[in-house]
């Protein structure tokens, strides 16, 4: 845990901030970066209350707040021009540091359930037609930098085959080790998703190849243990080279401003969804811990939800 993230608490109270994030970690195992937000969330949320009552944060304070001074902190937040969706998380993360204070016997306070999690705007995945899929595969050699070294284009043509091939989100493809390729001939690989939960991706033929491409031309010895996608001085690749590649495409192939990398993982949904298959298949590709989070795809393609309802009611 971050020391900056506690200068606003006294002792006791950042003892129980630590264990806190330790349960999230090692009980919950929330994913690294979900815990680094709650930890930021909840950091705001302590310097808020500094200030507000101009003392350090103490377990006897956050047993005494009111409504009124949680509904304080959120408008400080949106007048700081935080969103709703932020506003949300934000409102999450704290309401578990007071779940787990409260398990604790450290503070009981009935006021953070009667804090309303601010609405969201309803909105639905945006992926890219399959004409357009088809185009970011074929022509991101010449679409992205085609004055870049081989294994470079290489390797961004095998990260996109990731993506739209596999339903891989950015993180996990660029978190896979040199070991966690697909040998010749197989056709899954193991992903490490959010919360350090393991599936089994099926591999496309061209994703496989486009994979096998790239290691041979890669100039960096690929070990065991080792990063499989390296930037071009060796390390780990960024998510920003990814999402810098997708910018350059869309300016190129003209694709709209909400093509990005992980339109690529809603293209791959969408495009199963509208071809047969069945949300279940598409929940454990994709990795979902729930089926209401894989049902958005639905509200996407509503030919196929047409196509399911002429075919199987008995009166269609």
């Amino acid at each position: 845990m971050s020391e900056r993230t506690l200068v606003s608490v006294d002792q006791e109270a950042g003892a129980a901030a630590r264990a806190w994030i330790s349960h999230l970690e090692t009980e919950r195992r929330m994913a690294a970066k979900t815990v680094e937000a709650y930890l930021r969330d909840c950091g705001q949320f302590f310097d808020f209350l500094q200030q507000h009552f101009g003392a350090l944060v103490s377990i006897s304070m956050l047993s005494a707040l009111k409504v009124s001074d949680f509904r304080a902190f959120l408008a400080n937040r949106r007048r700081g021009g935080t969103s709703s969706r932020s506003l949300a998380r934000q409102l999450s993360a704290i309401r578990s540091l007071f779940h787990f204070m409260e398990k604790q016997d450290l503070v009981k306070n009935p006021a953070i359930s009667a804090i309303q999690t601010p609405k969201l705007p309803h909105s639905v995945p945006k992926p890219l037609s399959v004409p357009a899929a088809k185009k970011v595969m074929r022509d991101a050699h010449e679409a992205a930098h085609h004055e870049a070294a081989k294994w470079v284009l290489s390797r961004d043509t095998a990260v996109l085959m990731l993506l739209y091939g596999c339903g891989l989100r950015i993180s996990e493809a660029l978190d896979l080790d040199a070991e966690h390729a697909p040998k010749p001939g197989d056709d899954v690989m193991r992903v490490t998703g959010k919360g350090s939960k393991v599936r089994l991706v099926p591999v496309l033929e061209p994703a496989r190849t486009a994979i096998e491409d790239y290691m041979k031309l890669c100039p960096f010895p690929l070990e065991a243990g080792t990063a499989l996608f390296r930037g071009v001085r060796g390390k780990r690749l960024n998510a920003r080279n990814v999402q810098l590649l997708v910018q350059k495409l869309r300016g190129y192939l003209g694709l709209p401003d909400t093509a990005t990398p992980h339109a690529l993982r809603h293209s791959f949904a969408t495009h199963l969804l509208g071809n047969g298959a069945d949300l279940r298949s598409i929940q454990e590709l994709l990795g979902h811990a729930s089926l209401s989070t894989t049902q958005v795809y639905t509200q996407v393609d509503r030919a196929h939800l047409l196509k399911a309802y002429e075919s199987a009611h008995p009166r269609a």
